[in-house]
């Protein structure tokens, strides 16, 4: 259950933030270079297509080794927003990549493999919370100020019908 959350977690964090980050990569003024990257990784192999993967994880590591030396120093709200960050440019420069690169890495038999496990295990995952993400809707309905109030009386009515036994 632990993995199918933490599955999802990441890819209704992709699902909510890739509008986002498709209109901040339009706005860039990087077109030529987004183009050169798109027909330099064309002509790659698939196998060396995967090492463009690098790319986006060496671009984290600074701001990783950033977040830490802030933790070290006790600024816990600014390795945090340093970490937030990373994730969103570790997830921006993967899309960009994998988008780039799909096609390349999908003739590699094993990536191919992953790649559909990925997906299976995706669809498990939201056979195993979506239930919960419904009950949970339905019980903060109930929790609507309007609700609420309702419900502290009926509690006190009750406490007070004990009180008198």
């Amino acid at each position: 259950m632990s993995v199918a959350l933490v599955l999802l977690l990441e890819t209704w964090l992709w699902d909510r933030l890739q509008p986002i980050f498709i209109v901040l990569v339009a706005r860039l003024p990087l077109e030529t270079i987004k183009k050169q990257i798109a027909s330099w990784v064309e002509q790659l192999s698939p196998a060396f297509s995967l090492v463009v993967f690098a790319v986006p994880l060496g671009l984290l590591l600074p701001f990783k080794i950033a977040a830490l030396w802030l933790l070290a120093r006790g600024y816990w709200i600014s390795a945090a927003n340093t970490l937030i960050v990373a994730k969103l440019v570790g997830l921006g420069s993967t899309h960009f990549v994998y988008d780039t690169a799909r096609a390349k890495l999908l003739q590699l038999v094993w990536f191919r493999f992953l790649h559909d496990r990925l997906v299976a295990w995706r669809a498990w995952s939201h056979e195993m919370v979506d239930p919960l993400v419904r009950e949970i809707k339905v019980n903060l309905v109930r929790l609507t100020p309007r609700r609420v109030g309702r419900a502290i009386r009926l509690l006190r009515i009750r406490s007070r019908a004990r009180a008198f036994r």
